[in-house]
């Protein structure tokens, strides 16, 4: 559980992306912050995953403040996956699974890269296992970013516009893989694209000038979009 406390923060130049945000984020479901370019929803994110540090409020895990927690026990309870998905190139896929919890001393090397295997192919994607990042497509390649951030087996995955390089018929299958994984692990998703929020996520907001406009079932978040843009 992710808890949002009266959260706020303002860029040097004097720009107030979030304003007093508060929301809860419950395990076990797919949460999708939407809303239009500048209303504070990827700035909320990476207040989320602690690259930003609110000047107000707090966010707790599991009802510990995020900033009070050590940096190995935070990564290990929050992943995120990043519009560019930062897959070393240089690494095959399974080297890239592998290589966060070899540097975190999760196991033996040889333990590890059986356990990335094993992952790759309950993700019914083993036979990326040897091929190097620049060898698979974009959806193949978003699939092994958050297989590599499951290795970790966090509470939560943080996906920033997932589906910004995907044709349309990859963003359809890769709502559905999504949703296989939600027992696993929780998502919050940043997106602009309201038709995979809609396919994904049972819950949601929408964001407008750093504030929480609605939040709730996907279905009235989106509603309540469709009525502001009709009006």
């Amino acid at each position: 559980m992710i808890e949002v406390k009266e959260v706020s923060y303002t860029y040097g130049d004097g720009t107030r992306a979030l304003d007093s945000v508060s929301v809860s984020f419950p395990e076990e479901h797919i949460f999708a912050i939407t809303g239009m370019s500048g209303s504070g929803k990827t700035t909320l994110l990476n207040c989320l995953a602690r690259f930003f540090r609110p000047q107000s409020g707090e966010i707790l895990l599991n009802g510990e403040k995020i900033e009070d927690l050590d940096e190995v026990k935070f990564r290990a309870g929050v992943g995120v996956v990043f519009q560019k998905l930062n897959l070393f190139p240089h690494l095959t896929v399974r080297e890239n699974l592998a290589l966060a919890p070899v540097r975190l001393k999760k196991g033996s090397k040889k333990t590890i890269f059986r356990e990335a295997y094993e992952m790759l192919d309950r993700l019914d994607i083993c036979d990326l296992a040897d091929h190097y990042p620049l060898q698979i497509s974009g959806g193949q390649a978003q699939r092994v970013a958050i297989a590599r951030g499951l290795m970790l087996k966090p509470n939560v995955m943080l996906l920033d516009e997932p589906t910004s390089a995907l044709d349309a018929k990859t963003s359809q299958e890769f709502s559905l893989w999504l949703k296989e994984l939600r027992s696993d692990t929780g998502f919050i998703i940043v997106t602009h694209d309201l038709p995979f929020a809609e396919r994904t996520a049972s819950r949601g907001m929408f964001m407008k000038k750093g504030k929480i406009v609605k939040s709730g079932p996907m279905d009235e978040v989106l509603s309540h979009i469709e009525g502001g843009l009709a009006s």
